[in-house]
């Protein structure tokens, strides 16, 4: 495992559980309600889907997707986050495969998917070229990659400090964890450039025939402050084969 891939794993091994929790907050919140009215707007509708969950974490958007009646797998480099991911399954009795793999190098056959998800995943990944490569492969003619995330280098070397508010989803972050996040984030940020734009030209390169970029999403999920709010403008990206 490359280095920065391995202090990403024991990054969010430390996060996992308070992660967890968090997550379920989140299903049993408003915010699931929120979160599947924008991916109602961008899925195929009228059939079940094979969804594929890109750095699932603890399974939250492989738990929205299933309850929808679509067949869901989520997959995740790091161990304690596949465990808590099916754990938190058996917690919801929402049936969801969850496997221990690389995002960037997914093991499964081309056209295995009709639906790709990610959020907050591209932002840790230092070879996101290739990904968007194997990520076009994974998906069958028609299907949908759908991409939440920001551009957190950027806000970070931003001049402008993001002011956090009292309330935010990090606030119980252990403030050494947080530094090693900042710092994870800088490093990968040097392989990357400004965002999304940069993202649009690789998806494109990768072979997909429409993208589109939404930034109004950050104020529809994100309209109150509360134990959920990410203070970092979130972009969303749908890519069609």
């Amino acid at each position: 495992m490359e280095p920065i891939k391995k202090r990403i794993t024991d990054y969010w091994t430390n996060r996992a559980e308070g992660f967890k929790e968090q997550r379920i907050h989140e299903f049993n919140n408003e915010k699931r309600q929120r979160w599947l009215a924008e991916l109602r707007r961008l899925v195929p509708g009228g059939r079940k889907l094979r969804v594929l969950d890109l750095g699932t974490g603890t399974g939250f958007f492989a738990f929205v997707m299933a309850g929808e009646g679509h067949e869901a797998t989520g997959i995740d480099l790091t161990p304690n986050m596949i465990g808590c991911a099916r754990e938190t399954a058996e917690l919801l009795g929402i049936k969801a495969e969850f496997h221990l793999m690389d995002a960037e190098q997914p093991a499964f056959e081309p056209e295995s998917f009709d639906v790709l998800l990610t959020r907050n995943l591209t932002w840790t990944l230092p070879h996101l070229e290739k990904a968007y490569k194997a990520w076009y492969r994974l998906l069958a003619p028609g299907g949908v990659l759908i991409n939440f995330d920001a551009d957190y280098c950027r806000a970070l070397e931003s001049d402008d400090e993001v002011e956090l508010p009292e309330n935010h989803a990090h606030k119980l972050v252990d403030p050494g964890l947080m530094a090693e996040n900042e710092s994870i984030t800088m490093e990968v940020g040097a392989y990357q450039m400004a965002r999304p734009q940069w993202d649009v030209q690789l998806l494109i390169e990768a072979g997909f025939e429409k993208v589109t970029v939404d930034t109004g999403i950050h104020r529809r999920i994100y309209s109150e402050i509360d134990e959920f709010y990410n203070p970092v403008p979130i972009f969303g990206i749908a890519a069609y084969k």
